[in-house]
């Protein structure tokens, strides 16, 4: 299908480097990244210039080959394998909710053990060619994931959306927004309302940004107007992505998700998370688990790089919070879509492929 998104990654990969759209300078201005190390990627995605993560996974997966690029390189590193192990660990721990992170390291680091025999050049190829992979079944993965939730709005639908789930958070055109842009061309969208996402503005800057590029309507609201557009607005659905689902279908996402879930079940609003099946962690039984990453008081009590309140005042700053899976009226992922998720539900989607695999 044509997708205006399709066209637009944040995440390029050149065989020695990464380039990175910086995020935190857009809409103004458009500025790319050369990354030549793991330590880069890692400052990278811990100051954001990355984010969304399906872009950080895929970012990570290209910085193991950065950092493996650099061990073997090294004359005096004879036991390379264990130092680029280290590094993996550091990049796990540059944002520690994002399962999709932990989740392409892990695959890169199996990737190293199943070549483990080869020579160190034929190591270096299959790291690399493993990272286009991951990169390859994203894209492929947003696609199914737009087609599958588009099929569940009906016409002249009205929609909420929550922080940035386009191409600019994906490898794709993105997740939860994908889905609104695929809808928006089937003629089912009448008007999108976008959460300006507090404290980095990720909906005004960057969802209304992708919105205007593919031409779908949008209005930014700041966050705290979410519960009064739903109770005046007639909206039909709120729909976000995820940094990760757990086995029982606890959903962390962006700080302010699970406040706009309650209000939209108090106001019969549907909701939808789309995610990447490799966003599902079955490992974690619930977002109990979870660890909730907090970021410095700076980025609440500063605007712009501005201090906006007084000096000595404090600041509490989570970066994500838990929706409970009772709140989820559907979970779309590339597998299918789970009504009403919970663990059985997705333990029973997760058999379902495997045996269909086998």
């Amino acid at each position: 299908m044509h997708d205006k998104l399709n066209v637009f990654s944040p995440v390029t990969w050149h065989g020695s480097h990464i380039h990175l759209l910086d995020q935190r300078l857009l809409p103004r201005s458009e500025q790319w990244l050369q990354i030549d190390s793991v330590d880069a990627a890692i400052e990278a995605i811990r100051d954001l210039v990355v984010r969304g993560a399906p872009a950080i996974g895929i970012t990570a997966a290209y910085a193991c080959v950065l950092a493996a690029q650099s061990r073997a390189a090294d004359a005096t590193s004879s036991g390379w394998h264990e130092l680029w192990l280290q590094d993996c660990q550091r990049l796990i721990l540059a944002r520690p909710t994002a399962v999709n992170l932990h989740w392409a390291v892990a695959s890169m680091q199996q990737c190293l053990a199943d070549a483990a025999q080869a020579d160190v050049q034929t190591q270096l190829q299959k790291l690399q060619q493993h990272a286009v992979q991951i990169h390859a079944q994203d894209v492929a993965a947003n696609q199914r994931l737009a087609v599958l939730g588009a099929e569940l709005l009906q016409a002249r639908s009205r929609v909420l959306t929550h922080c940035n789930t386009g191409a600019l958070a994906t490898g794709g055109i993105g997740t939860a927004l994908g889905v609104i842009v695929r809808a928006h061309q089937d003629g089912k969208i009448e008007q999108v309302f976008a959460d300006e996402t507090r404290p980095w503005l990720q909906g005004s800057r960057l969802t209304e940004w992708e919105l205007q590029r593919a031409e779908v309507p949008c209005q930014v609201i700041i966050d705290s107007a979410a519960a009064w557009l739903m109770a005046t607005r007639n909206i039909d659905w709120l729909i976000v992505g995820a940094d990760r689902i757990t086995a029982n279908g606890d959903v962390a996402n962006k700080i302010g998700t699970y406040q706009a879930m309650l209000v939209a079940r108090q106001h019969g609003v549907k909701t939808m998370v789309v995610v990447p099946w490799s966003t599902v962690d079955i490992n974690t039984a619930s977002g109990a688990e979870v660890e909730i990453e907090l970021r410095q008081a700076d980025e609440v009590l500063s605007f712009q790089g501005q201090r906006v309140a007084r000096a000595g005042a404090q600041a509490w700053n989570p970066v994500f919070d838990i929706t409970p899976a009772a709140l989820v009226d559907y979970l779309v992922t590339e597998r299918g879509v789970i009504a009403a998720p919970n663990q059985q539900r997705i333990l029973a989607l997760q058999r379902e492929r495997a045996s269909a695999t086998a």
